[in-house]
């Protein structure tokens, strides 16, 4: 992905009503955060927004959080964000790999969308199905541990069916074309501009007992 410089973006991002700046504050207690008890699902690498914030629409019963490193893609979704209120919905600019200083067993699903392939052997733990990151994400999951995934990347997709079902996880539902499924699907950026292409996504939901 080519990330281009957004001037100000940490203050624009730092600025948001949805960002959360200081997230170890509310370790163990974003339900405090949320002022409710409703399950939290986390989206690893939101990118600009479109599908976590439709999510938020969709299901108001249901609080969510993006996680995105960058901030010049941040504040993409931040100026989506401009004109909603959203109660359930808030933003952390981090990397996964710290997810466990910010989480402590409250997340109810984990969702992967479009995520960097990393397609070079020697890179394969940075994946965010890695044998590296599942284990961080045992300690941030609140009961059974689900993840879904979407992606073009028929590589990455093989990579991760592996390393779930290494790790224990069992693939409830998997599809070479989630669009022929008729799935209800909240679209990503990359998904409708793929959609539009002719391309087709790769999908899988894992449990965890």
């Amino acid at each position: 992905m080519r990330l281009r410089n957004v001037k100000n973006a940490v203050e624009i991002v730092n600025s948001s009503k949805y960002v959360i700046t200081e997230p170890e504050k509310y370790k163990g207690e974003y339900n405090k955060l949320f002022n409710n008890d409703n399950p939290i699902h986390l989206e690893i690498g939101m990118g600009k927004g479109n599908f976590i914030i439709d999510m938020a629409k969709r299901f108001p019963n249901v609080n969510f959080i993006g996680v995105e490193m960058y901030e010049s893609v941040l504040c993409r979704a931040i100026e989506k964000l401009n004109d909603e209120e959203l109660d359930n919905l808030r933003i952390i600019r981090m990397d996964a790999h710290n997810l466990g200083e910010v989480f402590d067993h409250e997340i109810s699903t984990i969702y992967l969308n479009f995520s960097d392939p990393w397609p070079k052997a020697r890179h394969a733990k940075r994946r965010l199905t890695s044998h590296v990151l599942l284990p961080i994400y045992d300690n941030i999951f609140k009961g059974d541990k689900i993840i879904e995934q979407k992606t073009d990347n028929v590589g990455l997709f093989e990579s991760s069916i592996v390393s779930l079902s290494t790790y224990g996880y069992v693939i409830e539902e998997i599809s070479l074309d989630l669009a022929s499924t008729g799935k209800e699907n909240s679209l990503t950026e990359y998904e409708a501009k793929f959609m539009s292409q002719g391309v087709k996504i790769n999908y899988l939901r894992a449990i965890k007992k």
